[in-house]
């Protein structure tokens, strides 16, 4: 039997997911650019570890591979859209719930991430966690989509078990 290429079982349930994570991370996003405005308050200090911050990040997480020209912007918006594709094929493929969730959440926070690229240039950040001085990271809610879908995808891959990729008929 063979798998199906771009609509399987999980399909319907991936879509949706990814595409509420995505409006969440894009309706909180241009909550905090234009209706707090965030970028005129400045530092607001939530707690003692975590403020709100605007941060325009050029780069990946951590602000990894900056780009300052728009190639290296166009360059970023395209390895999205790659990711995005490879992550849908694999979902239509799956039948397991947890992986298919975490697969929705990747895709959804990877197009957030990538509408903010084609809208403004760069990705809108604005929770900084810190320890006094030590600034750890700024990020988004796409970020934390991103960020539990890899951890569901790894999470998903060690209670499979080793064997059941040997168990799987080939395609």
């Amino acid at each position: 039997m063979t798998k199906p290429t771009f609509w399987g079982p999980m399909s319907a349930r991936i879509l949706w997911v990814a595409l509420i994570g995505m409006a969440i991370d894009q309706a909180f996003k241009l909550w905090m650019l234009f209706g707090y405005d965030i970028a005129a308050r400045g530092r607001v200090e939530l707690t003692p570890f975590l403020d709100l911050v605007m941060i325009w990040n050029y780069g990946i997480s951590y602000g990894l591979l900056q780009q300052d020209g728009s190639l290296g912007r166009w360059l970023l918006i395209a390895a999205t859209l790659v990711i995005t594709i490879v992550f849908w094929i694999w979902g239509a493929r799956s039948d397991r719930p947890l992986q298919a969730l975490s697969l929705a959440l990747v895709i959804g926070g990877a197009l957030g991430n990538g509408i903010d690229r084609i809208a403004y240039g760069a990705v809108a950040d604005f929770f900084h966690v810190h320890v006094g001085e030590f600034s750890w990271y700024v990020f988004n809610l796409a970020d934390v989509w991103i960020v539990a879908g890899v951890a569901g995808l790894l999470y998903d891959s060690f209670r499979s078990g080793p064997n059941d990729a040997a168990k799987t008929p080939s395609m």
